[in-house]
């Protein structure tokens, strides 16, 4: 059976939620926008960490072979099961879920790995999605990997509830046995994509369909849901503003919300119109508005979490840059832990600049354009930030 078609079936919306309360098998399967098919199978694997091994390809229902991960001696490997309960804004954000995604998928092509996904629309659903996973019986969930600070709460009694069941918690901290924690250091990122919109907001430039007028005293940051999480990459932003030029403040707005893109075009146009040329956002696919605000405006804007000139590729012409976050390591390196029969259950691994776990990646059509002597002090400062030599705060009140 073709990949992706193995994927779309996987993927459970909302709309699933009322058919499966005190079901026994977890989550299942949203309706299908393709005609139904016979369940999933472990999808092959290419090799991995156990590449070279030997394994014998199958046929399946649909006449395809199929080649499952094998053992040194040829013997099959049981499939490791992954429950993926997403952060609110869903898959199709083009940022921090999708970049989950990615992890996940990347395991799925390394290991024999079989996974159902969840796509929860308000936060009350956080803890019937992560119950459902660890209650099931068919399949047993070896992993649920919960994506955002968010559902910090819940999960904080769901891992109680359930102490045998395996749990990764992306952007926050349980301090539980049964979860392993991932952390990032994005005021790094963000200090970079700061040094940047600092630098070019104070030079006459123009590229794609965006421009800068040279005399913009201030920039803008648009993020989802004002918490400690959000207010590291504002703190980092800022300061990395302020490396570049003490005379350029940082005008912010939190929409409330990681899936309004209105609300973000809204706070962004606002910014734009108060003499903003540049803005950068943290909020999830409410971030969609602000690079619709900044086409409208004939103004710039800057990604967050995975390459967004790429994953919104229509506003290309307007995205400078963005800062990645490697949400996908996170949850390929769970993953590969559970497989491999390590889980670091109760750790926390916290990935900076030094461990490639953030970083600032230019546009796809606007980064040759952009200037060196703006790109050369933003190299320095992600090296003296790598060798301890600039410590960027996380909390705005302290820049």
């Amino acid at each position: 059976m073709d990949r992706e078609r193995r994927r779309l079936l996987k993927v459970l919306g909302a709309a699933g939620l009322g058919g499966l309360a005190g079901c026994t098998g977890g989550p299942t399967e949203s309706t299908p926008t393709e005609e139904p098919t016979d369940t999933p199978t472990p999808t092959e694997a290419s090799g991995g960490a156990d590449g070279g091994m030997e394994s014998t390809p199958t046929e399946t229902s649909d006449g395809m072979e199929e080649t499952p991960t094998a053992t040194a001696t040829g013997t099959p490997m049981d499939p490791t099961y992954v429950g993926m309960v997403y952060a609110t804004g869903g898959l199709g954000d083009g940022s921090f879920n999708d970049q989950a995604q990615q992890g996940l998928y990347a395991a799925e092509e390394d290991f024999s790995v079989q996974y159902q996904e969840s796509q929860p629309e308000t936060t009350s659903e956080f803890s019937t999605f992560q119950r459902q996973f660890a209650q099931s019986s068919d399949p047993d969930y070896d992993l649920v990997c919960c994506i955002g600070f968010l559902q910090t709460d819940s999960l904080s009694t769901t891992s109680e509830n359930f102490p045998d069941q395996n749990f990764m918690l992306v952007d926050s901290v349980v301090d539980a046995p049964n979860v392993a924690n991932y952390t990032f250091r994005e005021h790094e990122g963000s200090y970079l994509v700061g040094q940047l919109a600092g630098l070019l907001t104070t030079q006459d430039f123009e590229a794609g369909a965006g421009a800068t007028t040279g005399d913009s005293t201030n920039v803008g940051f648009v993020g989802g849901v004002e918490s400690d999480l959000i207010r590291k990459f504002e703190a980092g932003y800022t300061a990395g503003v302020k490396a570049a030029s003490e005379d350029v403040d940082v005008i912010t707005s939190y929409v409330g919300g990681f899936s309004d893109p209105a609300g973000g075009q809204e706070a962004a146009l606002a910014m734009y119109n108060s003499g903003a040329d540049i803005v950068y956002h943290a909020a999830g696919n409410t971030g969609t508005g602000v690079f619709q605000a900044a086409q409208d405006q004939g103004k710039f804007a800057i990604g967050v979490d995975r390459d967004q000139s790429v994953t919104k590729e229509s506003f290309q012409d307007v995205i400078l840059a963005s800062m990645v976050k490697r949400v996908d390591t996170a949850v390929y390196s769970a993953i590969e832990a559970q497989v491999n029969g390590n889980f670091p259950g109760g750790s926390i691994t916290t990935l900076g600049l030094a461990e490639d776990g953030v970083d600032i990646v230019y546009g796809q059509q606007l980064g040759s354009e952009i200037p060196e002597d703006v790109k050369d002090p933003v190299a320095e400062s992600r090296q003296a930030i790598v060798d301890g030599d600039i410590s960027v705060p996380t909390d705005p009140g302290n820049v």
